[in-house]
């Protein structure tokens, strides 16, 4: 605390001023001081509400990506099961296909095998037949 000294009417004048002069470069200093942080603490409010802003979009783009990315692995599990069920049908259509030509060339085989029986009893006969005639011509000389 400032003691002044004493004059003649009361306290010396010039110390008065000279502390009246000093409290108030101090008084507004430390005002200034005080709008400076008051601006700063404003200004820290609108950056803080700005990063809010930012969390907040974030959010709402990851709750989007994470729903999108269900949605596609959704999609593709339910096209691997339609090719699985396509490659299934197709295989069954091919084995299906291959049990038929394996049965047709089976009967083919068999055809084969039943005509080749008969032609060699015609033959044999037609060759018998023959030596009968040769028999017959030996017979006639």
């Amino acid at each position: 605390m400032k003691k002044f000294g004493t004059s003649f009417n009361g306290y010396n004048k010039q110390e008065v001023n000279s502390f009246v002069y000093d409290v108030t470069k101090e008084y507004e200093s430390m005002l200034n001081n005080l709008k400076a942080r008051d601006q700063e603490i404003e200004t820290l409010k609108q950056k803080l509400i700005q990063y809010q802003n930012m969390e907040t979009t974030l959010n709402r783009a990851l709750l989007v990506a994470e729903d999108a990315s269900s949605q596609i692995k959704r999609m593709a599990r339910d096209e691997s099961k339609g090719i699985v069920e396509d490659a299934k049908r197709n295989a069954s259509r091919i084995v299906n296909e291959a049990l038929l030509r394996a049965t047709k060339l089976e009967e083919d085989a068999e055809n084969l095998k039943r005509r080749i029986i008969i032609f060699k009893k015609k033959f044999r006969q037609a060759i018998e037949l023959e030596l009968e005639n040769l028999d017959d011509i030996n017979e006639d000389y």
